[in-house]
């Protein structure tokens, strides 16, 4: 059963969550070319970011009836005065539900969130190859303002990272 947009809720991540989480990211793991972690991520390590996380930091998640289908973080970009404006975001979905419009609603509750949080600055780091992240991120007005190159290797292969910025009014 198809399940449409407007029955996902997007909400603050609790500790039976965790899993889902987990699941979730290592799906893109596997995949290969999403992130640069190799291992597997337990209950245990999102458990422990969650325990680091300060007030202006969270995990959501994107929940439907059929259960968590995607999540998303706020963390701090840096832990040095000068970057309390600026957090670093992220987003991941379940390959299974990719393209039906959950994204766009939990990267905009990411993004409300961050505001709330009174943040200037978001920045996204995405693997130069994948271009559709960095297309999505795009449209909700990121801009892309460089390339590290050959940044990562993974699987014998080099990888470049691609830094955007938005800004918040």
């Amino acid at each position: 059963m198809s399940t449409n947009p407007v029955e996902l809720c997007v909400r603050p991540a609790q500790a039976e969550d965790y899993a889902a989480i987990a699941s979730i990211y290592n799906e893109a793991i596997a995949k290969g070319g999403i992130t640069m972690d190799g291992e597997p991520q337990t209950v245990e390590g999102v458990a422990a970011i969650a325990a680091k996380m300060t007030e202006r930091e969270t995990y959501l998640v994107a929940e439907t009836s059929q259960g968590i289908v995607g999540w998303g973080i706020v963390k701090r970009y840096s832990d040095r005065l000068g970057y309390q404006v600026c957090c670093e975001t992220s987003i991941y979905l379940t390959f299974a539900e990719i393209g039906k419009g959950y994204g766009q609603l939990l990267q905009a509750a990411l993004m409300q969130q961050v505001a709330d949080y009174g943040y200037h600055h978001i920045v996204a780091k995405i693997l130069g190859a994948n271009t559709s992240s960095i297309q999505f991120h795009q449209r909700f007005g990121f801009e892309l303002v460089g390339v590290q190159k050959e940044i990562g290797f993974m699987n014998g292969a080099w990888h470049d990272v691609a830094i955007l910025q938005y800004i918040v009014s």
